[in-house]
């Protein structure tokens, strides 16, 4: 059976026994009001409004007011007139995703937007907005997972099933991480849900940064900057019902979006358009309500289905990494990334702050050695750091603390270490032995920094010198 006929079948065994219908009674901003329908349809359901020039235009339920169904479009409402049939969808909304969605780009509705033609259809439904697993059912964190950044395989290493935040204002290098991490993860399967995001930076991003390696296993969710509230915030629920598919196919997903923020902004449209009053800087009760449904639909599966990874941007607004959608998912996620941008300004990508960042996960997947390496390089970090403004004044002196000299030393050794080219890829095997390196290393006569394997020779050209010392003050004497 050809696709174009399986999803034909598939279609029509949907297609319910009756139709409810009614009219549009009033329009004000993006809100319909419907009536005729209001004891048939319930909030989140799936309204057709038929505009004058024949488009079928869908809309969800979002409340009632004085007998009335309040709908929000997901489109414009170009032809939408008073009077307008509204045409009630018995079915819930849900996706049929496949095992050969891979390597495609679809959109909020579960539609092909690229060119290989038509999405084949699954025979099981994915609901659009599915509960999270029960806890009570869900596997522990698995083990590590290569994500491909030296930075965090060492310093913030990632469980299979965890869920991480990367947190940086504009302009700071989020994308670029992501792209890393699409890349040159070691996830099975990967979906990118692009949330809000810019219409050029769309391609660029599957072509430039996934390319084609990257793109042959993953889905890519795309929903830009001008489609409906209804849209940005359908795309990120899509990202996370297409990435349950194949968990529950055994396969460890690693669930990218792009951004949090831009959700939480969507559904703040949607929420006030409703009449909903406003709670923090505009945000309305319903978005922090939305955030944990959202995020906890990610990580580890039931026993015998694979885990979901998220790591999920938040677009911290003016470099507030206080503010309210910051805090409230950063309550939520098993872990944080701070993308700082003093350290992307002075050239050193990607800008991870290691001291603000933290992975709660992490002590309990390394080995004892691995911890302790890692606790040493955080300290000589952070001395560094407490002693930083001193030390570019010129107002510290060179042997007045032994501990701030030792960080001294490391420091610029541990900023090459945590920069990487977007081109290059870190092993977890290899970013630990790096760090050991970069630890083992010793000032020489001169204070240059000596590598380990050259240490044994140093002392060896040192031991006669000092041999030879007593000998010329006897000889003095």
């Amino acid at each position: 059976m050809t696709v174009h006929v399986r999803n034909i079948v598939n279609e029509l065994d949907r297609l319910p026994d009756s139709r409810s219908f009614g009219r549009v009674v009033a329009v004000q901003g993006l809100l319909v009001q419907v009536g005729g329908i209001q004891t048939s349809v319930s909030v989140g359901d799936r309204v057709i409004i038929h505009a004058r020039d024949g488009r079928r235009l869908p809309c969800e339920v979002v409340g009632f007011r004085e007998g009335r169904a309040l709908l929000l479009p997901f489109g414009g409402l170009g032809g939408v007139a008073l009077g307008a049939r509204a045409e009630v969808e018995d079915a819930e909304p849900a996706v049929y995703p496949t095992l050969e969605w891979q390597g495609r780009v679809i959109n909020a509705m579960g539609e092909a937007v690229d060119d290989k033609g038509p999405l084949p259809a699954g025979e099981q439904a994915y609901p659009i907005r599915n509960a999270p697993p029960p806890a009570a059912m869900r596997q522990r964190v698995g083990g590590k997972l290569d994500v491909g950044i030296r930075a965090m395989n060492t310093f913030l290493t990632c469980c299979l099933g965890q869920r991480m935040g990367i947190f940086a204002g504009s302009g700071v290098g989020k994308s670029s991480v992501l792209s890393m991490l699409a890349r040159y993860s070691g996830a099975d399967v990967i979906v990118v849900g692009l949330i809000g995001e810019r219409g050029r930076e769309a391609r660029e991003f599957i072509e430039d940064d996934l390319g084609p390696e990257g793109m042959a296993r993953s889905v890519v969710v795309v929903a830009t900057s001008d489609e409906a509230p209804l849209m940005r915030r359908q795309a990120a629920y899509m990202t996370l019902s297409v990435a349950e598919y194949f968990r529950d196919q055994g396969k460890n997903v690693l669930c990218l979006m792009d951004s949090v923020t831009r959700f939480a902004m969507a559904q703040r449209e949607i929420s006030l358009s409703a009449g909903e009053p406003p709670a923090s800087k505009g945000y309305t009760p319903t978005v922090f309500a939305e955030l944990p449904k959202l995020l906890e639909r990610a990580g580890p599966g039931a026993p015998g289905q694979g885990s979901i990874t998220g790591l999920f941007t938040v677009l911290v607004e003016g470099d507030d990494h206080n503010e309210p959608i910051s805090d409230a998912v950063r309550g939520i996620l098993d872990g944080h990334i701070v993308l700082e941008r003093q350290i992307a300004e002075r050239g050193r990508y990607p800008a991870i702050n290691i001291l603000r960042s933290v992975s709660r996960t992490m002590p309990g997947c390394n080995t004892e050695e691995q911890n302790q390496i890692v606790q040493l390089a955080r300290r000589l970090l952070s001395t560094y750091e407490d002693m930083a403004e001193l030390i570019r004044l010129g107002a510290y002196r060179k042997g007045s603390n032994p501990e701030v000299d030792e960080a001294i030393f490391y420091y610029p050794l541990l900023e090459q270490f945590l920069s990487q080219k977007k081109t290059e890829r870190a092993t977890l095997d290899d970013g630990y032995q790096q760090l050991v390196q970069v630890l083992s290393t010793a000032p020489g006569p001169d204070g240059e920094p000596v590598p380990p394997q050259q240490q044994p020779q140093q002392a060896a050209q040192q031991a006669p010198q000092q041999k030879q010392r007593p000998q010329r003050q006897q000889q003095g004497r």
